[in-house]
């Protein structure tokens, strides 16, 4: 087996998270919502796993990520950690959990880490979180960031479109990163902003940025998993690079199976007992 295929590593903790920056040792992160794909995805030496909120896109079928509950990511995060046994694995805190009375954000986090196992949770939003922030810290609760376009708020957005292009916009960002950073947050994705607004604020602070769809200065990149393997069909914003096409092959597998079962070639005698 390939080095790099062994799970032969240290855990990768929170400060090891972090320590990555400062060595240049970019950090590759990839969302996973189940045991099985977790696995994979640890075995192959990602760096870091999210169970996203996209799951209510991915595996449920919603149209946004707001419907998703605390009770289903607690079920998807405890399923990945299961899976995982290198990764720094990060779970968001969904849609409802954290944008209110500090003492319910805490409350939400501490059950996502006590119900599944991650080793932080995914908080979007600056200023205006930063109470249930602190909260959560204090409590020792890892937090990872995610500022730019936060799906969470897509009602007030209007929709996926690139945000902080104009300068007032960009200036805020910046000073949430900051924040975010003081604040003692471990990482911050940043989602859908300017590559330069990107590389400005990956030197900016002194925590790992996570970028998608925001360039390649940043100092690790994540995507969806689906999306990258090539099974969302139809989905294909910029950003996004197809590192296979795994959905064509499963439904050319299927085909196969579906034809071999019908014209009863399998299972062959060799198959049988």
């Amino acid at each position: 087996m390939a080095s790099y295929l062994s799970t032969d590593k240290k855990k990768i903790t929170a400060t090891r998270f972090m320590a990555m920056k400062g060595e240049g040792d970019k950090i590759a992160m990839l969302t996973a919502y189940d045991f099985t794909m977790a696995r994979l995805l640890d075995e192959a030496g990602v760096d870091a796993i999210l169970i996203g909120d996209s799951a209510s896109n991915v595996m449920i079928g919603n149209a946004t990520t707001l419907p998703i509950t605390l009770d289903q990511m607690i079920y998807h995060a405890r399923c990945v950690a299961n899976g995982a046994k290198h990764a720094f694995i990060v779970a968001d805190m969904p849609f409802g959990t954290v944008h209110g009375d500090p003492q319910v954000a805490l409350a939400a986090a501490v059950r996502m880490m006590k119900e599944s196992g991650v080793d932080a949770v995914k908080v979007e939003g600056g200023h205006q979180v930063a109470d249930s922030l602190k909260m959560i810290l204090d409590a020792g609760i890892p937090v990872v960031a995610h500022l730019g376009l936060t799906p969470q708020s897509v009602n007030k957005l209007g929709g996926y479109s690139v945000q902080a292009k104009e300068e007032a916009e960009a200036e805020q960002l910046l000073s949430d990163a900051r924040l975010v950073e003081e604040l003692g947050c471990c990482g911050l994705v940043l989602e859908k902003i300017p590559s330069a607004l990107a590389k400005q604020v990956t030197e900016s602070i002194s925590i790992p940025t996570i970028g998608i769809g925001a360039g390649n200065e940043t100092d690790g990149q994540v995507l969806v998993c689906t999306d990258m393997l090539g099974m969302t069909m139809g989905f294909k914003p910029k950003f996004l690079r197809h590192f296979a096409n795994v959905g064509v092959q499963i439904q050319e597998a299927v085909a196969t199976y579906c034809r071999e079962v019908k014209a009863q070639t399998f299972p062959n005698d060799s198959e049988s007992y």
